[in-house]
């Protein structure tokens, strides 16, 4: 809510509670919208009782089957449609894993894919995935989620077909028609910069690495 972003309109799979505090300040209006505009569309809310109450007899909040919300033909045609997901690791081929550790399942599939792919269509739209850089370990050890390649069993919840933008607290990068060498310099512009020098040591190994690229 914090924000100078105005005139926001929602198509989302899960309603949360920031929503709420997002359309009380005045952020989302939902006007500009080409589909169902004035109303936030979504599939499932999560949150706490706050949200519950605002949806109660809301004729702002549109709930809609999934085969709907999740749908990239109905995604794409909402302009300056900007989808942000999280992720769990991303390698430096740009596969992005988002459903687990491994083989340790954390989360279902859900509709990231559904709208990277909707984003690709729409007019000025953009696809974000967001992540931090690193994580602790049990032992405390700083480890990247930017990794040479993705951990042995980890589902690929996002192909580097379909990638688009990768987001970190170091940047931005976008991933759309970029060779593999370019795509992992740019992930690793988005490591954190304790990190890189063994990224670029492991990408040189697997040959995705060309010496004459600079990373800032």
């Amino acid at each position: 809510a914090q924000s100078d972003l105005k005139d926001l309109g929602v198509n989302t799979e899960m309603l949360v509670d920031s929503f709420v505090d997002m359309y009380d300040a005045g952020r989302i209006t939902n006007l500009r919208k080409q589909l169902d505009k004035g109303r936030m569309v979504y599939t499932s809310a999560m949150g706490t009782k706050k949200l519950y109450d605002f949806l109660d007899q809301n004729p702002v909040c549109a709930s809609f089957p999934v085969s709907y919300t999740n749908d990239p033909a109905v995604i794409r045609q909402q302009d300056n449609m900007i989808c942000i997901n999280n992720a769990v690791e991303i390698d430096l081929f740009s596969q992005v894993c988002s459903e687990s550790s491994g083989v340790r399942h954390i989360s279902g599939t859900g509709g990231q894919l559904d709208y990277i792919f909707g984003s690709y269509g729409s007019k000025g739209g953009k696809g974000l995935v967001c992540l931090t850089s690193t994580y602790k370990d049990k032992e405390g050890n700083l480890k990247s989620r930017i990794v040479p390649t993705l951990t042995p069993g980890a589902i690929v919840t996002v192909p580097r077909s379909m990638n688009y933008y990768v987001v970190t607290e170091y940047g931005i990068a976008n991933m759309k028609a970029k060779s593999t060498f370019e795509r992992a310099e740019a992930l690793i512009n988005l490591a954190h910069p304790d990190l890189r020098d063994e990224l670029i040591a492991e990408a040189d190994k697997m040959g995705i690495w060309v010496r004459t690229n600079k990373i800032g």
